[in-house]
Order: C-alpha cells, then structure tokens, then sequence
C-alpha cells in the first residue's frame, strides 16, 4: 500500500531559482517507484546555505561545521515523513570540485536524505557502503525513468 505524502519545499537559498516542481518530481519518482519507502505524510524539504546548514549542524548535533545534507526522521505521532535540509552551497562546490552537473550534486543530496528517511545509514563502513549503492540504484532509475530534472542557479 502506497502511503500519501505532502511535500513542502522551502527555498531559503537566493540563487536557486524555483525549486520547487524538479524537487516535487524527483521526490515523487522515489516514492512511486516504491523501492526505498518511507513513511507517509507531511515531507519537508529546505535548500540553504552552508552558514544555515552548519548553524542547524551544531544545534541539533553539536557539530559547527558545514555539511552536505542534514536530515530528521518522521514524527509518525505529528503527521510527519521527515525533514531534509540541503545545503546549494555545498551542491555547487562539489559539483565544480568533481566537474559533475550541479543538478546531479543536488538531487543526489536530495536522494542522500530520503534514503535516511528510508533507514538507510552511513554511520559505519558496511552500512555507508549499503548507501552508495542505493544511491546509484536511485540516479539509475532517474536516467532509465528519463524524468526531466534542472535546478538552475541565478547569474548573479
């Protein structure tokens, strides 16, 4: 049984121009595919910097430090799927750094957070090696799906 899930995208991140349709599809690829489920309901998605990110970090993991993505499991009692913070500055560094698009940086951290949510983790070696694989397997299926996805930067 597919559960339902609402998707709320907050872009906190100036230069990233409308994030919000490639990120509903892209979250709704994973879901529909049903290969790494997570629980039903309210999904909370927020692009910001890495200042932002590292702010969040060490607030709730006492770390001060920037980080790609950050994300908080489902509340099932409030009605909630979870929560994933990414951080665009990261995205476009790595992006750069690795020369890879930037859209494949961002919607793999996005992938990166749903697979948390999917309880998958990346604590240890064995479990971080399980999380590279579902993420190929999830950029796979985004390449043989042909969904269109494009997160574009403002020329500021």
């Amino acid at each position: 049984m597919m559960l339902t899930l609402s998707l709320e995208v907050n872009n906190l991140y100036s230069a990233l121009e409308a994030p919000e349709e490639t990120t509903k599809r892209l979250m709704e690829m994973l879901h529909s595919s049903g290969r790494f489920p997570i629980s039903g309901g309210d999904l909370s998605i927020a692009f910001v910097s890495d200042e932002q990110i590292a702010q969040v970090h060490n607030d709730h993991i006492g770390n001060p430090t920037a980080t790609d993505v950050i994300t908080f499991p489902a509340n099932n009692d409030m009605g909630s799927a979870g929560e994933i913070i990414v951080s665009v500055d990261r995205a476009r560094s790595c992006a750069k750094k690795l020369k890879v698009p930037f859209t494949r940086e961002l919607c793999l951290y996005l992938i990166h957070g749903w697979l948390h949510l999917a309880s998958y983790d990346d604590k240890d070696e064995p479990s971080s090696v399980k999380m590279r694989e579902a993420e190929q397997e999830a950029l796979d299926m985004l390449e043989e799906l042909d969904v269109p996805l494009e997160f574009t930067l403002s020329k500021i």
